[in-house]
Formats: C-alpha cells, sequence, structure tokens
C-alpha cells in the first residue's frame, strides 16, 4: 500500500500532492478556494487527464460547499462562473470536461427533483465528486488488468511522459498496465524518457515506479531510436489526454515521435486511457486543441536562461499520434484494436 496519494477531499479542503515539487520534495497543497484549485491545474500542480478531471470536480463540490446559496436554483447559478473557470485550466484533456459534465448533471438532477434544500445539494455535489475518483480508480485497475496480457515476462517497456497514480486519482492508466503485469510476473523493467521541457518522465514515472521497487531507468528523449536499434526496448506503452473517434491521440510533446520509431523497428505501440478519455464529438485528431504553454518553460530553468534573450521559443505541450501507428488502445472494457472508430465506439455502448 502506498503512502501517498494524488488528491483528496479533507477537513473540507482539496488536498492534493504538488507535483511540481517532485521528486526533492513532497508537499501536499490545502487548497480552500475553487480558484486555488483552478490555478493548482493550470500551473500543473496537479497534471494527467484523469486527475485534472477529478480536481475539477472537486473544485465544483468546494465552491458549494463554499457557497452561502439559500436554494438550489441561486447556488446552481453561482456555480455557472466556477465551471467556466475550470473549462479554460487546460484546453486538451477531455477527461476535464467530463468531470465537469457529470457535475453538471448531478446538479441538474437534484432539480428535477424540486427539492428546495440548497444543503442537499451541496452534500449530493460532494459526494459525486468523490465517487468519480474512486471510479476512476477502479477504472484504472481494469484498465491494468486487460493491459498486462500485452506485456510478456521479462519486457523492457519504454514509456512516455507520466500516466501513473499521479495521473489519475490512484493505481494510472499506462503505468497501471505495467503495475499489473509487474505483480503477476515480477520482472518488468521500464525505460522513462524523460519528457521535455518539464521532465515528467524523470521527475514523476521514476519516483513512484522506485516508490513501487519496479525497476526503471531514465532516458533522455533522443535515446530511444538507438535503444530500439539495439534491440534494448520490447514495447512502447503511453497514456493519452484526448482520444479521437477514429483513434488518433493526443498526448504529451514526444509521443508522436515515438509511434513513429516504434513502427519502423516493428516493436507494439500501445495506449491506455479510460474512455473518458475518448472524445466521440472529435472526428480526428486534426481537430484536437493542443494546448501551448508558456515558451519560459524552454527558455529557462528556474532563475537560469537557457536560450539566448530574444530568441523564441515553440512550446506546444500535446502533438498527435495517428491511429495508423497505434497497436491497440486498451481501456477498462478491455482491448480495443482496429479500426478503432468500430471497436471504441462497441467498448462505449457496453458501458453505456
Amino acid at each position: 500500500m502506498k503512502d501517498w496519494f494524488t488528491i483528496a477531499w479533507r477537513d473540507e479542503k482539496v488536498v492534493l500532492l504538488d507535483q511540481r515539487e517532485l521528486p526533492e520534495r513532497e508537499v501536499y497543497l490545502e487548497l480552500e478556494e475553487p480558484e486555488a484549485v483552478a490555478v493548482a491545474i493550470e500551473t500543473m500542480a496537479i497534471r494527467g487527464a484523469p486527475a485534472i478531471g477529478c480536481a475539477a470536480a472537486l473544485g465544483i463540490a468546494l465552491a458549494a460547499m463554499r457557497s452561502e446559496a439559500a436554494t438550489p436554483e441561486d447556488l446552481i447559478a453561482e456555480l455557472e462562473r466556477h465551471f467556466d473557470r475550470f473549462v479554460r485550466t487546460r484546453p486538451t484533456a477531455v477527461n476535464l470536461f467530463f468531470a465537469l459534465s457529470e457535475m453538471r448533471k448531478e446538479a441538474e438532477r437534484f432539480v428535477a427533483t424540486a427539492s428546495a434544500d440548497a444543503t442537499v445539494l451541496r452534500r449530493r455535489l460532494l459526494e459525486r465528486a468523490q465517487a468519480l475518483l474512486r471510479e476512476d480508480v477502479a477504472s484504472c485497475r481494469r484498465i491494468g488488468e486487460h493491459g498486462a496480457s500485452l506485456i510478456p515476462a521479462g519486457s523492457k517497456v519504454l514509456t512516455h511522459c507520466n500516466a501513473g497514480a499521479l495521473a489519475t486519482a490512484g493505481f494510472g492508466t499506462a503505468l497501471g498496465v505495467v503495475r499489473a503485469a509487474a505483480a503477476r510476473f515480477g520482472n518488468i523493467e521500464v525505460l522513462a524518457n524523460e519528457t521535455r521541457p518539464l521532465l515528467q518522465g524523470a521527475r514523476l514515472t521514476a519516483w513512484e515506479l522506485e516508490r513501487d521497487k519496479i525497476p526503471v531507468s531514465v532516458l533522455t528523449d533522443g535515446m530511444a531510436a538507438d535503444l530500439m536499434r539495439r534491440g534494448k526496448v520490447d514495447l512502447v506503452i503511453v497514456g493519452a489526454d484526448r482520444i479521437a473517434s477514429n483513434g488518433d491521440v493526443a498526448n504529451k510533446i514526444g509521443t508522436y515521435s515515438l509511434a513513429v520509431l516504434a513502427r519502423a523497428h516493428g516493436l507494439p505501440f500501445y495506449v491506455a486511457a479510460p474512455l473518458a478519455s475518448v472524445d466521440f464529438g472529435t472526428a480526428s485528431g486534426d481537430s484536437i486543441p493542443i494546448e501551448e504553454r508558456d515558451p519560459s518553460e524552454i527558455t529557462r530553468q528556474g532563475e537560469r536562461r537557457l536560450v539566448p534573450r530574444g530568441v523564441p521559443a515553440l512550446n506546444p505541450a500535446f502533438d498527435v499520434t495517428q491511429a495508423s501507428l497505434i497497436d491497440a488502445i486498451i481501456t477498462e472494457a478491455g482491448i480495443a484494436r482496429p479500426p478503432f472508430t468500430e471497436s471504441l465506439r462497441a467498448q462505449a455502448s457496453q458501458r453505456d
């Protein structure tokens, strides 16, 4: 049992592990205002598509609990500005919009009962947010169970960014598969791309796998091709921030490069994500909005300047990997194979 957590509701506050401080310090932020939760998402104190959704849901619950609105209608009207605020935090991760939609549906269901008790609505919203956290953990465990069948004993698994417990409410997506495979075979080794520019692989993936005593080595992002050529990689598995209905995947910048390299070297390339990450309203990756972050994440390291003054830097947070480069998408409903337009829709219909 791990002795840390990603996000929780404690003492009327949203409490989360500040991932900007890892691996040097384990600092928990105790957030008492919904705006502080929104800022934590924007500044990547909490990150990873499922975790962002959970944080936004708890942020809405926090706004409701702090509201003094006397009626459910007044409370819902007051919450609208908080919904709008969370929608603007990070545009690519579709789990954010899924979680906010679930919170809105909960409020609408309550009003439909014609209850006049705003206090009960506050409690219902908090219960729904907490349920979303539990559902995420359960979903990740099912993803792990399904995906473990794709990881042969003794595999050297290359991953990118962090798609572990830190990126979810617990257990993880891509790393959930690794955890499940390691529990089954006990001899899985992970190669973690450092993941420029914020080093989520080096700082976060390595941190949580080391805590789990799963062997992990950190690579610079430019090492993957040579390691594949020398037979040092058996497969690649990554998470996803948004999956289009055709199976195109938006994930941390650098994912597309790995997919191309895996195809060139004849290696399996897998994506692990909950069905909440599938955006059936988006036909292909060409329509997925890609977040552009502050160039200073590239041009500076703390107080130190890395790029000459006046030289611009590009900083897209994500890229899109075409479905044609993906061998399977692992969800809580099972293993989806191409054509993903059919297999993902079939999984979603089973869930509904």
